[in-house]
């Protein structure tokens, strides 16, 4: 960061030497220059400054009373302060407030240029280091959420929006979509990510535990409570508290919650003193929180205090192009934690995944993938490594060449016929009806090219519609 796109005010009482730095600097950077504090203010309001560069004895005025009004500033300029031999001592107390360096007058030019590049090189240290702090704080934080489609970036990038703000999050999805991980990824992108991130999983807990657990108890404040013990809300003081399933919070839980969420304050079980706690809140379930309401479940007050920010975890059948990312994934994972050599899908097994419908969502994609790099005998995955459920529907037409050779062979020994244009059949129907016509995602759906769906539907005499 040098040259003319660098600007650097002057601020001295004394014309000649505002004048004379002016004239030595100009070519070299972006200069303005004022007589007094009133003046360099003005330039600051309406200038972006990379460096002041001001006299500590102004008159009537003082250089240290402009460093404390730039220091105030959100990004401030770097701050060089020009003193006389005999004011030594104030401008080391200068650098004590926050000053990056002084120079002693008369000046030596050669020897303010250094200090200012040498300044600005610090600079640009700094901000590279917080550039990189934050993408590995972003590749921390979305490590897990993985995926390339539309429906995983808008997830994505509502996350990034949120996560710097105070507001409460309403996750909900299907069970397994990945709900946690959102909650994740807005605690490490959040200002609160050097404080906890506690996790509630509400419907593993009787609602009398559960008023403990998030709140916490006085001692004698029921049978068993012993001596007193602090609340998760009170744990996550300047943190984030997940609140994992918060569907299954009884009526009672959900008031006092409704409390903690206008009021930022928890009473303990069998106490009356009110504790001020400084949470983000963060909620998911996998159910309809709206039609609880409507049914009378789910307190409306608590549903609009919880739905500040809304976000829909996708299910795994609708994001069908991040599939193959995840797998890959959990599959050299897999590999390395389990010490085995797998290292690719084969083709029909790539195809059976992509037919399966994922009910569990990613959560069941991982096991998945987990017993296929177990029970695998190869360096890739064939269909029968997969669960029986991933496979056992037929929605398979693309197989390996081993596996198909295997298939005619055993079909022969058993003198049974197999007919594998009767099954693509099949599948081709059941992948249109699904996709209600659509080739492209047909094609994506059967694990082949939209092509090759052509060919086989014109081979196969099926009626020409679709797109």
């Amino acid at each position: 960061m040098m040259g003319s796109d660098v600007t650097v005010l002057i601020v001295d009482d004394e014309k000649n030497t505002r004048d004379g730095l002016r004239i030595a600097l100009e070519d070299t950077f972006d200069v303005y220059v004022s007589a007094d504090i009133a003046g360099a203010m003005v330039v600051l309001r309406e200038e972006k400054v990379d460096i002041v560069l001001t006299d500590l004895r102004l008159a009537g005025e003082s250089g240290m009373d402009l460093l404390a009004e730039v220091l105030k500033m959100k990004v401030p300029p770097i701050c060089i302060v020009m003193t006389a031999y005999g004011s030594v001592d104030l401008a080391v107390d200068a650098m004590r407030q926050g000053a990056y360096d002084f120079i002693t007058k008369p000046l030596n030019i050669d020897e303010l240029e250094l200090t200012l590049k040498r300044a600005l090189h610090g600079r640009y240290l700094e901000k590279e280091n917080r550039v990189l702090k934050a993408q590995r704080v972003q590749e921390k934080s979305f490590k897990h959420l993985l995926g390339e489609s539309s429906a995983m970036e808008e997830v994505m990038q509502r996350v990034e929006q949120v996560a710097p703000t105070k507001a409460t999050v309403l996750v909900e999805g299907e069970s397994g979509t990945g709900k946690e991980l959102v909650a994740h990824a807005l605690h490490e992108l959040s200002g609160r990510r050097e404080d906890g991130l506690v996790i509630v999983h509400c419907a593993a807990l009787s609602s009398q535990i559960l008023e403990s657990e998030l709140f916490g108890h006085e001692k004698g404040a029921f049978t068993g409570a012993s001596e007193r013990r602090i609340g998760r809300f009170e744990q996550a003081q300047g943190g984030t508290i997940f609140l994992d399933e918060i569907g299954e919070i009884d009526a009672s839980t959900q008031v006092k919650l409704l409390r903690v969420l206008g009021e930022r304050t928890i009473e303990r079980v069998g106490g009356n003193k009110s504790v001020p706690v400084d949470v983000r809140v963060v909620a998911a379930t996998n159910r309809n929180l709206r039609e609880m309401v409507e049914s009378g479940e789910f307190r409306e007050d608590l549903y609009f205090r919880l739905n500040v920010v809304h976000i829909t975890m996708p299910p795994l059948r609708d994001r069908r192009d991040d599939i193959a990312i995840m797998s890959a994934k959990f599959l050299a994972e897999f590999a390395e934690e389990n010490k085995r050599e797998v290292k690719a899908l084969s083709e029909g097994a790539r195809a059976a995944l992509l037919a399966y419908s994922w009910p569990g969502n990613v959560r069941e994609l991982r096991t998945a993938m987990e017993h296929a790099v177990v029970l695998s005998r190869a360096d890739e995955i064939l269909p029968h490594d997969l669960p029986e459920a991933v496979t056992g529907g037929g929605a398979l037409i693309l197989r390996s060449h081993e596996q198909e050779a295997s298939l005619v062979k055993n079909s022969l020994k058993s003198e049974q016929s197999l007919n594998l244009q009767s099954m693509e059949r099949q599948m081709i129907r059941r992948a249109l009806l699904q996709t209600k016509a659509n080739r492209t995602e047909a094609a994506a759906l059967l694990g082949i090219s939209r092509r090759t769906l052509q060919r086989k539907l014109k081979e196969m005499n099926f009626p020409n519609e679709g797109k």
